[in-house]
Order: structure tokens, then sequence, then C-alpha cells
């Protein structure tokens, strides 16, 4: 018991640049609170107490701000930074080293009592804060869900999920995140880079800026093959040719962001 206290307060520390000590860790985080008081309760739960258990999550959802069912399964290491109005539904799984942040729904979608109704998260998950992961499906290991972001669907190992419907963005590598490997803890989830908005609009800036330099070199070689003529190369070329590239695809890049 105190072993697995120990890795809880300790995963905070690695992760909230804002915690300074073991002390301040176990005596004003919320997350760790909660997490204290729902092992008791999901004792109860599935040793038949079932009344106690639900009692145990009402008083720490109402210590802490944050329910969760005592028939969810939460592994080691698991971090609920702020969290604030989390929801964790009873079907729901939660794997070692993730963190959840304010405003999360592990939700169900079905109506059907002893069903697995609620999402299964492997392990490094982030959900970010605001994000609806709704129905009985598996978010695998390393995955990230963007802010806000509403899943309906699996999300497979290292990927992102943003948006509403939440779109799937495939890891770099194309490969599933071994938690085993050690890859840099992003807070909140998403970076500029998984931004499917700002990918899109990068892929169509570097586009139109090679387009561009394209058209620009294709007037520099016209107007020399016009200067070998009898005619003046002014009166062979349109007076609106476009013979240097203006196109400012860095200031563009700038706004997206990079």
């Amino acid at each position: 018991m105190f072993k697995r206290l120990r890795t809880d307060i300790q995963c905070i520390l690695d992760r909230d640049p804002a915690a300074r000590t073991w002390f301040e860790v176990l005596t004003c985080y919320p997350g760790l609170h909660a997490l204290i008081l729902h092992r008791p309760a999901h004792w109860c739960w599935t040793h038949g107490l079932k009344w106690l258990g639900r009692y145990l999550s009402h008083t720490a959802r109402f210590l802490t701000g944050i329910e969760i069912h005592p028939g969810a399964r939460i592994g080691d290491r698991v971090f609920f930074d702020h969290a604030m109005g989390t929801v964790v539904g009873e079907t729901a799984e939660i794997g070692d080293g993730c963190t959840i942040y304010q405003g999360v729904t592990l939700g169900g979608t079905s109506l059907y009592k002893g069903a697995k109704r609620h999402p299964t998260l492997g392990r490094d998950v982030v959900v970010s804060a605001g994000a609806k992961v709704l129905g009985g499906f598996t978010v695998g290991d390393g995955a990230k869900i963007g802010s806000n972001a509403v899943v309906i669907k699996p999300v497979p190992a290292g990927a992102t999920a943003v948006g509403i419907p939440a779109r799937i963005i495939p890891s770099k590598a194309d490969t599933s995140a071994d938690a085993t490997e050690a890859t840099p803890f992003t807070a909140y989830g998403v970076t500029q880079e998984d931004d499917p908005v700002s990918q899109a609009l990068r892929g169509l800036i570097s586009g139109a800026s090679g387009h561009e330099h394209q058209i620009a070199l294709l007037w520099q070689a016209i107007e020399k093959l016009t200067a070998q003529r009898p005619c003046a190369p002014t009166d062979c070329m349109p007076c609106d040719a476009q013979r240097e590239e203006c196109f400012e695809a860095d200031k563009l890049n700038e706004l997206v962001g990079k």
C-alpha cells in the first residue's frame, strides 16, 4: 500500500513542474486523494459491498470534484492533473502511467447493464482537458487525446485524436508507442504538429509556394528565349508577368504555427 502511494507521488513529481515536495503532493493534490479513496471503494465493489463502494466514491467526489465509479479499474502511476469535473464510468479501465486532465469524461453510449460500456485506456495515454471518450472501445498505448475532442471510435497505439468528432492522426513512425521506450511526456497531449488543420494549411502553403517558384522560373526562361528573337522582350512578354517570387510562405507558416 505505502509502496504504491510512493509511486503515485513520484509520478506527480515527475509530470507536474508545479509540484515541489512529496508533502505538498500528499496534502494538496486532489487527484492523488481521489485515487487513495478509489482503492477502498473498488475493493468494496468487487467484494459485494456495492452500497459502501458507491458511498465512498460519492464522498470522494464531494471532497475532490473527481467522480470515479467504484467499479472502474485504475492502474499504477495514474495522474489526475487538476481533474475537477472528471467522470470515470463503471466499466472504464485506465492503464499504467496515464495522465488525465480536468473536465474529462470516460463515458458510455449504451444502457445495457453488465456490458462493457466505457473505454479502456492503454499504458501512458494522455487525455487532455475537456475530452470525451465515449464507448466500450480501446485507446492504444501511448495515444493522445486532444483538448475538447469527442472520441467515439478506437484510437491506435501512438496515435493522436483531435476534433469533434475526433480525427485520428497516426504516429509518425506508424508504429505503436511502447511504454518501455523513453518517450518525452507531452503535457495536455497535443503539440502543434498533431493539429490536422495546421498540417493541412502548411501543406497548402508549401504547395502554393512551390507553384509560384515554378511559375517564376518559367517566366524567366521565356524571357531569356524572347530576348534572342528579333522583337524586343518588352513587346513579347506580358506586362504583368511575374518573374520574381513574392509569396510569403514563412510568414504564413508562423501564423499557422510551426
